[in-house]
């Protein structure tokens, strides 16, 4: 009798849809995305200086960082240099192309080196937070067939701008894994908070003069 109304009761705790769960989010098979901890921080990320002889690739970069900031999720980017804690410099410092592979007659095979270092600074004080050079590369294939050796030229150039931006985004994509591991280290601590955020000090209650107190020091003189 008992054993028929237990399996009654899972059947209908079962329709109705009962079911039991874990609390928290649980392992990851595989691993997955880092996810920041705590408040971001408010950081400006100036223009990164081009020390090298490719036009125009200070403004790519630049944009390579601030997505792969953004996408750590590790500061809150701003533009006004006021409103923000710190402040991101960098620079483009190298770009070289070794040949991987060649042929009596040409390069066959080409890599493309980057390497691009920044500094934070915390923006009131000037203080150096943080600094990191990372270097990232990619391969292009050169000496593609062509109807002309003017043609060739340019479609190689164009393979070389292409890993040449595959480079920039991964040495963006170290240098935003760098930042979000200097924060969970405290790098960037909750002292260093925005300016504007002042707490004022308290009076100590036995310092402020009371009424008695002022009566006491100044009798009253006033004739009768």
């Amino acid at each position: 009798m008992w054993g028929v109304l237990f399996i009654m009761m899972l059947w209908f705790l079962a329709g109705c849809g009962y079911q039991f769960t874990v609390e928290g989010s649980g392992p990851v098979i595989g691993g997955g995305d880092r996810v920041a901890e705590g408040p971001p921080i408010r950081l400006v990320l100036r223009t990164l200086k081009n020390n090298t002889f490719e036009p125009n690739l200070e403004f790519k970069f630049t944009r390579y960082l601030r997505q792969a900031l953004q996408s750590a999720g590790s500061a809150t980017l701003v533009e006004d240099d006021l409103s923000s804690d710190f402040v991101l410099d960098g620079a483009i410092v190298s770009v070289t192309l070794p040949s991987v592979a060649f042929s009596q007659q040409q390069t066959q095979e080409s890599r493309v080196t980057v390497t691009v270092a920044v500094t934070v600074k915390h923006r009131k004080t000037g203080k150096v937070r943080w600094t990191q050079s990372k270097t990232n590369s990619a391969e292009f294939f050169v000496g593609a067939s062509s109807s002309s050796a003017a043609s060739g030229l340019q479609f190689n150039r164009v393979l070389q701008d292409r890993a040449l931006e595959q480079a920039g985004q991964g040495a963006a994509e170290d240098l935003a894994d760098g930042f979000l591991s200097a924060r969970d280290q405290g790098k960037f601590g909750v002292d260093l908070s925005h300016p504007s955020t002042v707490v004022e000090p308290k009076a100590d209650p036995s310092l402020v003069p009371t009424q008695n107190s002022i009566s006491s020091e100044f009798p009253n003189t006033s004739m009768p």
